[in-house]
């Protein structure tokens, strides 16, 4: 169901995010937007295919959360394991965002919001390409995408659309903040 992008693809998509190039992809409900999580020109073309205010911020997904640890300030091993619990899983989390994360990232705020996946393309394309930003495949408010070929009508040249089966799940994932345990979304 699943597959590894195949060697051509996944260097043209390396090469793509490198220079600020954004993806759309399948996730756990919809088709999302991403690019590197450190590449302003990639956020600031989300931000303007979306019509998404900057203020505020988008996700961030990974494979395993050692690799989003360069992201976010350190968390002890309570609350590591806090994280496990939820993780891989449709659960974002605010945590306190590293000094060097891009204000195009978190927004706003002094968190950066990060998931662990449990959708299997999302965990394979995040092992072959590092971490991605994951913001919905839509024009802000809208309807998410739900496939390679809206996204394709939707943004045309300007997004790298891969293939992928979204997952099963109907409703984005929860947010939580971390710090108070808050359900925001």
């Amino acid at each position: 169901m699943f597959r590894a992008l195949p060697a051509a693809q996944r260097r043209a998509a390396r090469a793509h995010l490198r220079a600020g190039g954004v993806l759309a992809y399948a996730t756990e409900s919809c088709f999302g937007l991403g690019c590197l999580p450190g590449n302003a020109r990639g956020l600031l073309t989300i931000l303007r295919l979306k019509g998404r205010p900057n203020h505020k911020g988008m996700i961030v997904v990974g494979r395993r959360f050692v690799d989003l640890r360069r992201l976010v300030r350190p968390v002890d091993a309570a609350g590591q394991a806090r994280l496990m619990a939820r993780w891989p899983g449709p659960t974002t989390f605010l945590l306190p965002a590293d000094r060097r994360v891009l204000p195009l990232l978190r927004g706003r705020h002094r968190t950066l919001a990060v998931r662990v996946s449990a959708h299997r393309g999302v965990a394979m394309l995040t092992r072959d390409l590092g971490p991605l930003v994951s913001t919905s495949a839509n024009f802000a408010g809208k309807v998410s995408l739900k496939n390679a070929a809206a996204c394709r009508r939707t943004f045309g040249q300007e997004v790298m659309v891969l293939p992928g089966r979204t997952g099963r799940a109907r409703r984005p994932s929860a947010i939580i903040d971390f710090a108070s345990g808050r359900v925001l979304r």
